[in-house]
């Protein structure tokens, strides 16, 4: 049953939209990529390319790290977003 779930392309775009909503829920941009991931392997599945469910979770995984490495890059840390403590505030001045 998994495996005829895996073949289909709308299981894919399902779990890219829920994986979307959980980003929304759980910010910082952890599920993004993997929900990109899922509806790219959807679209390739829908769009009739043959591929096993080792090959289709290949895709997924490579499609969710370039997705996450782009978002990363073009989302991701900011300059000077890091705040570095020089004083404790239990320090007598």
């Amino acid at each position: 049953m998994l495996t005829d779930l895996a073949g289909t392309w709308w299981a894919w775009v399902i779990l890219g939209f829920a994986l979307g909503v959980l980003e929304i829920l759980v910010p910082g941009f952890i599920f993004l990529g993997f929900a990109i991931g899922a509806v790219v392997t959807g679209i390739l599945v829908g769009l009739g390319v043959p591929a096993g469910v080792p090959a289709l979770v290949l895709i997924f995984a490579v499609v969710s790290v370039l997705a996450w490495l782009i978002l990363r890059r073009t989302m991701g840390v900011r300059e000077n977003q890091v705040k570095i403590w020089d004083r404790d505030i239990n320090d007598q001045p």
